[in-house]
């Protein structure tokens, strides 16, 4: 579908229902639903697919560079595409309370759709190690928040366990409806371009997001709904980059809290998605992600989370290498407001303090 057959399309939703109905109901011939299951929605996705012109001219080459800017999602990251498929799943299977790790995003948005099912919603945290804007979204939502001493990896294993042994639904990505639900943003992107990209860039943590995409662009190609697949090109931080490196990092770390994981859940089904599209993985800096952070914000008035613009720094790095007139995809996968900390430490802006209250003062201080 054409982008302005698609925003028609969006127009003529908007008239009759008032609202975009969620990914669910927009997508639920390909998703593992039914009439009989419940659907737990906040009328997340259809997030938008934004051209970065700054990014196209550092790259040049005829390349076109959108973002995926999955942080407009009703609790600021990708995740809430999975999660509306998780726990309405677990609302038919007549789950009650839900559990789940998390570096954030995925504590924020179990804890909202838990909620919105009516379900109690459990999150372990790695303690000292999540941004404080997703731990006071987990807080509110009304989760129960349990801080271990110890990282990512060892919680989500603690939650593996505990799953089995009691009744209480685990919604990790290992839970596969988490996944069917993550693969629509493949879609959309798909409908808004007309067809894949020719690369889909996508930071890397527990790596179920680029296995989803991968999934979706599959299913659309295989319908004829676009004539080519992309490469999938993943990347991760250096000091957390396991599937850079083949290896588990006992002790990873990064400035990108929401990619701080050593031994990724979903690391198989991530090597396949790079084999079977013909990708890469690659490493990028804390520098190098701070230095895309500032520009998506300061040039393009894009505001999101360390961890997306993973997809950006690594998109630059290894810009030599792409074929000319390509359309590429970044993917990014949160807001920037989950991380008020690192914005304030990592920006260029000028902050003047402490001025007089008049109006000469306030002029003169802006060069008038």
């Amino acid at each position: 579908m054409a982008l302005t057959e698609r925003i028609k399309g969006i127009f003529k939703k908007s008239r009759n229902q008032n609202k975009w109905p969620g990914l669910i109901e927009a997508y639920r011939p390909w998703l593992p639903v039914s009439a009989k299951t419940p659907v737990i929605s906040l009328q997340e996705g259809a997030t938008p697919l934004i051209p970065v012109d700054s990014i196209s001219k550092r790259i040049q080459k005829g390349v076109r560079v959108y973002v995926k800017y999955d942080g407009l999602n009703p609790t600021g990251s990708f995740k809430d595409r999975g999660m509306t498929m998780a726990i309405s799943k677990a609302k038919e299977a007549g789950c009650e309370a839900i559990i789940c790790a998390s570096t954030g995003n995925t504590s924020a948005s179990a804890a909202a759709y838990a909620k919105r099912g009516g379900m109690r919603a459990f999150v372990l945290i790695p303690d000292g190690y999540v941004a404080q804007g997703k731990l006071a979204q987990a807080l509110v939502y009304g989760a129960e928040v349990l801080a271990i001493k110890g990282n990512f990896d060892i919680a989500l294993k603690i939650v593996q366990d505990i799953s089995k042994k009691y009744p209480i639904t685990l919604v990790n990505s290992v839970n596969p409806y988490r996944l069917q639900g993550q693969k629509t943003a493949a879609f959309e992107i798909i409908e808004n371009l007309g067809t894949a990209p020719d690369w889909l860039c996508i930071p890397m943590g527990n790596a179920g997001n680029i296995s989803a995409y991968w999934m979706g662009f599959k299913e659309y190609f295989q319908a004829k709904k676009s004539n080519k697949l992309p490469r999938m090109m993943g990347f991760q931080a250096k000091g957390s980059a396991p599937l850079v490196f083949d290896k588990t990092i006992e002790t990873p770390e990064t400035i990108a809290t929401a990619i701080r994981i050593g031994n990724p859940v979903n690391k198989e089904k991530a090597k396949k998605a790079k084999k079977e599209s013909q990708g890469e993985f690659n490493y990028v800096t804390d520098s190098e992600i701070i230095e895309a952070y500032k520009i998506l914000g300061q040039e393009e008035g894009i505001f999101c989370e360390p961890a997306s613009a993973a997809s950006i720094a690594g998109l630059l790095k290894i810009k030599d290498k792409i074929p000319e007139n390509s359309q590429i995809v970044c993917v990014l996968t949160g807001n920037g407001l989950k991380d008020p900390e690192c914005a304030i430490k990592n920006n260029d802006s000028i902050f003047h303090q402490n001025l007089n209250p008049n109006i000469d003062s306030i002029a003169k201080t802006m060069g008038f």
